[in-house]
């Protein structure tokens, strides 16, 4: 008899369900969007049910394309939009306010306040992280300090924190499991990486009570199960992993020195370390990769924050672009002689320079720029990005040997990008046969716990690569070409 696994993908701006089948084929994808919210300048805000009822949709949408009833599922797996912040009541189960999504920068003032008093150091130290509005803590604290009576009643037990994927879990199985993964855990900035513990120094400097928090258990472990009045039978829920975590497992990069990147939005490139948390001397983030049977592996994050936002801006800003997939034809065409920079620091430069007042810039237009080069540029930005973050990383681990790159994402679809991908990092570029790896991973998770998928090591062995970019690129056209970006960078930073 056939086994089934349900991939719930929750991400920023919609929520997926996809199921497997046992061989990793997908039976049914179901998606949709939801509204974003911005109330104030740098205020992101999502309403928690939108997140709730989105994922409920898609779930049984899943379920009805594919034919199947909730008795034929073996295991839920969940990843989500990490960061995010939400505080509900435990007895109503109804949220005190909208969530605070990742990319908010309303506690930024506050991190630099704690910033000014010396608490940087313990904070990188204990998880790994930067003090950044990015993270939960602070947003933890701005609920807390802002919504009328919450405070009281976080420190008389009567509030549950949880970042995305907690909060689903407490619907799904009707209020009965408070409980997040290590990986989420490791993004709140109160977590500490190396005891695996919520960290009692840094709940005191945020003033957060402890009774707010989730339990944190593995990647694949026993998350409860679903109640029987959602989809008519209880599906146990075996798996969660934060999505950037999610695709390092998706990508069966199990083994230290492996990397995978994904190119949305932004783009996200993790570095597993094995069981080593390396701290990063340059600015990168240390975080947990995967928590399986009590055992913690480490990575390396480096972050950019516009990949595919610059094709975007290309089409909806500036209307030179119709289609996204059009910039790859068009920067075939461009004149090779031109050497045109789009440094695209629209909201400030992620890793590893951490520049959040940096602001975008076009270096090198001459009268003879047009469309072509400029998506050219645009293309290039995300490539030679990935080498400044590739540099760091390489800086914090001498012994990181050749790299190959696992990608995946919507911009891997263009050939153009990833051949010159390959060819700015002088490495090969490997496309898997799957694109959906974060959802794989979540499925993998979930799998993995009921014995449905072997060990990782086996699982590694069954991934499949669609296509290898080869670096064809002269050394010293590499090396001219990428002294132009540095250069530009340069001068972009404030």
């Amino acid at each position: 008899m056939t086994k089934y696994i349900l991939a719930i993908d929750q991400g920023t701006t919609s929520s997926r369900a996809i199921i497997f089948n046992e061989n990793f084929d997908i039976v049914s994808v179901a998606q949709q969007e939801f509204k974003q919210y911005f109330p104030k300048s740098g205020w992101v805000e999502h309403a928690p049910e939108d997140l709730w009822n989105s994922t409920l949709a898609t779930c049984r949408q899943a379920l009805s394309e594919a034919g199947l009833n909730a008795e034929q599922i073996a295991a839920i797996g969940i990843t989500n939009q990490r960061e995010t912040t939400l505080i509900w009541d435990r007895e109503t189960g109804e949220p005190i306010h909208k969530a605070i999504v990742w990319q908010d920068r309303r506690t930024a003032d506050y991190c630099n306040t704690l910033s000014q008093g010396g608490h940087n150091p313990m904070i990188t130290a204990k998880t790994g992280l930067l003090l950044d509005a990015y993270f939960s803590g602070t947003k933890i604290s701005w609920l807390l300090d802002n919504v009328e009576g919450a405070r009281e009643k976080a420190e008389a037990g009567k509030l549950a924190f949880g970042t995305v994927d907690t909060f689903l879990l407490w619907r799904l199985t009707g209020g009965k499991v408070h409980a997040t993964d290590a990986t989420n855990a490791s993004r709140t900035m109160v977590y500490n990486i190396h005891e695996n513990r919520w960290d009692d120094d840094l709940l005191e400097l945020l003033n957060i009570p402890a009774s707010l928090l989730p339990e944190v258990k593995d990647s694949s472990d026993n998350f409860g199960e679903t109640d029987v009045n959602l989809f008519g039978a209880a599906i146990p829920i075996r798996g969660i992993a934060g999505d950037q975590q999610a695709a390092l497992v998706g990508q069966a990069c199990f083994e230290p020195g492996m990397i995978k990147s994904t190119y949305g939005t932004g783009s996200f490139i993790v570095l597993n370390t094995g069981d080593i948390a390396v701290q990063s001397k340059n600015r990168l983030l240390t975080t947990i990769g995967y928590r399986l049977n009590g055992k913690t592996t480490y990575a390396l994050e480096g972050s950019i924050f516009v990949a595919g936002a610059a094709v975007q801006w290309m089409r909806d800003a500036m209307g030179l672009i119709e289609a996204a997939n059009e910039t790859g034809k068009l920067a075939r065409k461009a004149d090779i002689n031109q050497d045109v920079y789009l440094v695209p620091a629209f909201t400030g430069l992620g890793a590893p320079h951490w520049d959040p007042e940096a602001r975008g810039a076009i270096f090198g237009i001459t009268r003879a720029t047009g469309p072509a080069e400029l998506s050219r540029a645009a293309l290039e930005s995300v490539c030679y990005q990935t080498r400044d973050l590739l540099e760091a990383m390489a800086g914090d681990c001498a012994d990181l040997g050749d790299t190959i790159m696992r990608v995946d994402g919507g911009m891997v679809a263009s050939n153009w990008t990833m051949q010159f991908l390959a060819d700015i990092l002088d490495a090969p570029v490997d496309r898997p046969a799957i694109l959906e790896t974060t959802a794989v991973g979540a499925a993998y998770l979930a799998g993995l716990y009921e014995g449905i998928f072997p060990p990782p090591e086996e699982f590694a062995e069954r991934w499949k690569r669609q296509c290898r970019f080869a670096p064809a690129l002269d050394d010293e056209i590499r090396a001219r070409k990428y002294k132009g970006w540095k250069d530009a960078v340069r001068r972009t930073l404030t």
